[in-house]
């Protein structure tokens, strides 16, 4: 029997393949970054052949490392960056033009024309999604309306649409020689085109948003035997895809409705487990599928997606030059003892969960001659700490169940302060796990188990621990005083946007 179980983790910025073992324990791990393109403002696009490049690549590395080999593997799992659209020409593999990606704002007008045909709601009941550009099924349109040639060769069905799971797996299985053309539930509940209660394509979105069925994947569950690997990694079976922030939440074992995770990486996505049942939000979240087991009931979600966290503090690098590296963030902040009245609202793309505003821009506020760099970098973290309140704070409303513990993920969670104030302005603790990369754990767990490299949640349960929990030591008024501050400025940056054109 196989050893070890891969999992491929395509995200925002890089490609990793990590290696686990039966105790989740990661054994090799090769990483990429790669190009991120910003043709206009708020243009947001990857090239999905350098991805296909890099996660090829990754793999071998991995394995090389490691001193393995594609036999070593029961199974390969896929998570993928959400909602960041592809289209290709099914013959040839080759993409029509760059990938647009989850932050991409150029279908905003789209959005505005949609929600004044009806609401901004008007989909919520059928999809769980606000009409909003962060969703695939919009950015869908986009392409097709914009790139020569491309709805022609779709309704031909020469032309094939899909979030990045879809574009890996169908090349990892063959391309243009019979690879395989499907997604996930989890990613097909991101692109606003798919029912939460049949778990199909919706003929009516379809006709809503002028989308050809015939380039739209087979939606499958999260956990099955999908194919076999060609190339490279012949005969392993592909048996596992869920959207990073599903796989996240599978990898922290959240299998119990109330139990809640949030990764920080380049955005913020808290998930929460709200078991067989769909919840309708009324706060501002979204209602998500979380993952769905072979031959079982799926498991919804309520989510809370925050736009800019952790790429506000690669901007703080990359744009203002205060930090040559995104951890002296943390050093910089630590020199001085407070926010010093500053506040700093990420709105770069609008804001997400829960205030849905596109118009809205980034603002840094509270300025005075007192304020220094040590400020601006600690107004930089609170930033995150300050909407995963909000969104927490959302999903207490919609479900009635408060959060009691907060398991944290992601790159940002080796940051203590950071973490340290979020269990402060939260009131709750905040626990990191021993494998903090729980997104690509989640999408091995999902393919190990299609495969009986696992045999049951109860086996994955085992596996979690933890590392380190942080406890809240922030006195009430302190707390309510500063989250209203926040509030103050969240509510200036509302429809900056709107109000220039």
């Amino acid at each position: 029997m196989s050893r070890y179980v891969g999992a491929i983790d395509q995200g925002t910025t890089s490609t990793r393949f990590m290696v686990f073992d039966r105790e989740g324990t990661v054994i090799t791990v090769a990483q990429e970054e790669h190009a991120q393109i910003y043709p206009a403002p708020g243009h947001v696009e990857h090239d999905a052949a350098e991805i296909w490049a890099k996660t090829q690549k990754v793999m071998r590395e991995a394995l090389a490392k490691g001193n393995l080999t594609p036999q070593d593997l029961a199974a390969i799992g896929i998570t993928n960056q959400r909602e960041t659209t592809v289209i290709w020409d099914r013959k040839t593999g080759k993409p029509l033009h760059n990938a647009l990606v989850w932050q991409d704002t150029r279908n905003d007008r789209l959005v505005s024309e949609f929600a004044h045909q009806g609401g901004r709601d008007r989909f919520r009941d059928l999809t769980g999604l606000p009409l909003a550009s962060y969703f695939s099924g919009l950015k869908l349109r986009w392409l097709l309306d914009h790139v020569d040639g491309a709805r022609e060769k779709a309704e031909a069905g020469d032309v094939l649409f899909g979030n990045i799971d879809t574009w890996l797996l169908w090349n990892l299985t063959g391309g243009p020689e019979g690879g395989l053309h499907a997604t996930d539930v989890t990613n097909a509940s991101r692109t606003q085109l798919m029912s939460l209660k049949s778990l199909d394509w919706d003929e009516g979105m379809l006709r809503e948003f002028a989308i050809p069925r015939a380039m739209l994947p087979k939606i499958v569950s999260s956990s099955e035997v999908y194919g076999e690997a060609k190339g490279d990694f012949a005969g392993v079976p592909i048996a596992g895809i869920l959207g990073d922030q599903q796989a996240a939440l599978f990898g922290q074992t959240c299998f119990t409705p109330g139990e809640a995770k949030n990764t920080y990486g380049t955005g913020c996505f808290a998930l929460m487990n709200t078991g067989e049942e769909a919840v309708p939000s009324k706060a501002g979240l979204v209602t998500t599928l979380g993952y769905r087991l072979d031959g079982q009931k799926p498991v919804y979600a309520l989510e809370g997606s925050i736009a800019i966290t952790g790429a506000l503090v690669q901007w703080l690098r990359d744009n203002l030059h205060m930090i040559k590296d995104s951890a002296e963030v943390e050093t910089l902040a630590a020199t001085v003892e407070d926010n010093g009245g500053v506040y700093f609202v990420p709105a770069f793309s609008g804001l997400y969960a829960p205030h849905w505003n596109e118009g809205a821009r980034g603002l840094i506020i509270g300025l005075t001659r007192y304020a220094n760099r040590g400020h601006i970098a600690r107004s930089v973290l609170e930033a995150t700490a300050f909407q995963t309140r909000e969104v927490l704070a959302a999903m207490a409303k919609d479900s009635g169940i408060p959060v009691k513990e907060l398991r944290a993920d992601g790159g940002m969670v080796a940051n203590g302060t950071l973490m340290q104030f979020q269990a402060d302005i939260l009131d709750v603790p905040v626990v990191r796990p021993k494998v903090s990369e729980t997104t690509a754990l989640g999408a091995a767990y999902v393919a190990g188990l299609a495969v009986g490299y696992w045999k049951g949640l109860d086996d994955l349960k085992r596996n979690w621990g933890v590392d380190k929990r942080w406890t809240p030591q922030m006195d009430a008024a302190r707390r309510e005083t500063t989250a209203a501050m926040w509030s103050r400025a969240v509510e200036r940056s509302f429809d900056w946007k709107a109000d220039e054109d």
